[in-house]
């Protein structure tokens, strides 16, 4: 078992940007029980299929432009824009705008109560 890590976690973005054009690169950048957090690369036309998951989620742009599709919305965003989705919301995102796409996806767990 993994010793717990004292102290914080630095996650320089631009070392794990990397595209494919085949697929879209995904890295987990950290996870622990309370968190996680990944981050996604699409080249232009490349797309996370909407679905539903029990967790609370931000997906934040980091890069670039896309869709993001929230419920049965559709939010065109930029860089720097964060989107929070409840858990069980429908949730996926497209690099739809003719530009690369990059998304960092923090996901923390439902409160169960």
């Amino acid at each position: 078992m993994a010793e717990k890590t004292v102290g914080p976690v630095v996650l320089d973005l631009k070392k794990s940007i990397r595209f494919d054009s085949a697929k879209i690169t995904r890295e987990m950048l950290t996870e622990t029980p309370e968190m996680r957090v990944a981050l996604m690369c699409l080249e232009p036309g490349q797309e996370l299929a909407p679905h539903k998951a029990p967790l609370r989620l931000m997906m934040y742009c980091v890069q670039g432009k896309g869709i993001f599709i929230v419920g049965d919305q559709e939010i065109e965003a930029d860089e720097k824009t964060a989107i929070i989705c409840d858990p069980m919301v429908q949730h996926g995102f497209k690099a739809s705008l003719g530009e690369r796409l990059v998304v960092m996806a923090v996901v923390t767990p439902a409160e169960t109560e």
